[in-house]
């Protein structure tokens, strides 16, 4: 694939990029090298600062980062504005945490003195998705840098000036030269990075083959990595839930970056006592929605990051039509529009045993189960090789612990919309990837917890 900014609302290609030479890329693995010996002895405060200061420019130029995520990917304005301001505000979590999250902790034993020390690894790898092209890479830029660790980046191949934005931020802020670096390379230079023995370990965001393949190459090398990859998110919706509520919220999850998250609500698990008022309520919801170009202020869905995602949504739609699904609303590409443009869709009446009721729909694709009890609804919530997120909607507190506790996900809302938060762990289980970013849990994936004995 081409290193290029290629415009998903026209097809148009903006700007074609020369991937770095390997000789470029062993230069940059020896500059991050070098500036960690150095980098892993500055003191809390002094990234702090540092980290601050990536959050100021993050927020005073906000609309022209947004700009450049709507232009390579296809975003509407307004969330990729959001996305910059959610960034800033994960700088400034950690710049505020870290020193806590990583002081000694004290432990009684039979030594004079005993604790947990936390020291960061040195070089750590991030392979990055374009569906949140900023975002992905601050929730690890933050913790990572906070820690004491330098970062190589390999951004996706579609969103090369949101990684070198990235990059000059982290320049501007004042971070040492090498502490950070994105690096132009196609997945295929992956491997023999792993394999350098001066970088230590590898976090990667992406599809589940993605994570497999980083995997087995850091296996092989006895290497840590943290995976948060696909997921196929559900949507339960109770006979007590309030409905109307659920119907906005889950439209909105359902929408989020075009229908492109990870944790987006996919399939929607409604009770059949409801389920005819929930799925008149939803539609309505996905009718008001505007297609259109992304740059205004006043689209709710721009066009899929890329032609091949669009063709093969539009597969998965056909291959749950011929099992049997019908379609309430949308359902084909609309080809009058130039650019990667899909509807918003709704799928009935799907088989619950045929492979696209399992599969994660990479766009504005809703599809509704209808079920019978809240054992049938988590029965049918977990019966998925992802484990990523799952939103629950019921005012019966018995149900509500219920579902928290037999619901199989990194994640369970009740009653509100998965997301993200630095405040929270965020992660998956399953084929949705182990470890975990953000909270404490995040910054610790990546330092030596080590034990100290003194007699």
């Amino acid at each position: 694939m081409a290193i290029a900014t290629i415009n998903p609302a026209t097809g148009e290609t903006l700007k074609i990029f020369e991937p770095l030479s390997d000789a470029q890329v062993k230069s940059a693995v020896y500059t991050a090298d070098e500036a960690f010996c150095d980098y892993r002895n500055t003191s809390f405060p002094q990234r702090a600062k540092w980290m601050y200061k990536a959050a100021d420019i993050l927020e005073k130029d906000k609309a022209e980062f947004a700009k450049v995520m709507t232009l390579e990917m296809g975003k509407p304005f307004q969330s990729a504005v959001a996305e910059v301001e959610k960034c800033a505000l994960v700088c400034r979590y950690y710049a505020d945490k870290a020193a806590d999250f990583l002081r000694d902790v004290y432990i009684e034993t039979d030594a004079s003195q005993s604790f947990v020390k936390y020291q960061p690894l040195g070089v750590i790898l991030a392979v990055m998705p374009w569906n949140f092209p900023f975002w992905q890479v601050f929730r690890f830029v933050a913790p990572a840098l906070m820690a004491g660790n330098v970062g190589l980046l390999k951004h996706a191949s579609n969103v090369p000036q949101c990684a070198l934005a990235i990059e000059n931020i982290i320049q501007q802020a004042g971070f040492p030269q090498g502490v950070f670096q994105s690096l132009l390379i196609s997945s295929d230079k992956v491997a023999n990075l792993i394999a350098d023995e001066r970088v230590k370990a590898a976090t990667l965001t992406g599809s589940e083959g993605a994570g497999a393949s980083l995997a087995a190459a850091a296996g092989k090398h006895i290497k840590k990595t943290v995976l948060e990859l696909g997921g196929s998110d559900p949507f339960i919706v109770l006979a007590s839930a309030d409905l109307e509520a659920a119907a906005i919220t889950g439209t909105k999850a359902r929408m989020l970056n075009n229908g492109q998250s990870c944790i987006a609500a996919k399939r929607f698990i409604v009770a059949e006592a409801v389920a005819d008022k929930f799925e008149k309520l939803l539609l309505e919801q996905f009718q008001k929605l505007k297609v259109g170009d992304p740059m205004k202020e006043d689209t709710n869905i721009g066009p899929l990051a890329t032609a091949d995602i669009l063709k093969e949504l539009d597969e998965q739609v056909q291959k749950s039509l011929s099992s049997g699904a019908k379609v309430l609303l949308g359902g084909k590409p609309l080809l009058n529009m130039k650019g990667n443009y899909y509807p918003p869709t709704i799928l009935t009446d799907i088989p619950v045993d045929s492979p696209t009721a399992k599969e994660e729909f990479f766009g504005p694709v809703a599809m509704l189960f209808r079920i019978k009890n809240i054992d049938e609804a988590i029965k049918l919530a977990n019966d998925t090789p992802f484990g990523l997120g799952a939103s629950a909607w019921t005012n019966d507190t018995e149900e509500q612990q219920y579902l928290i506790s037999e619901i199989e996900a990194g994640a369970v809302f009740i009653n509100g919309l998965v997301k993200s938060d630095p405040r929270m762990p965020f992660g998956g289980i399953k084929l949705s990837g182990y470890g975990r970013e953000l909270s404490i849990q995040g910054i610790h994936e990546f330092v030596n917890v080590k034990t100290v004995w003194v007699k």
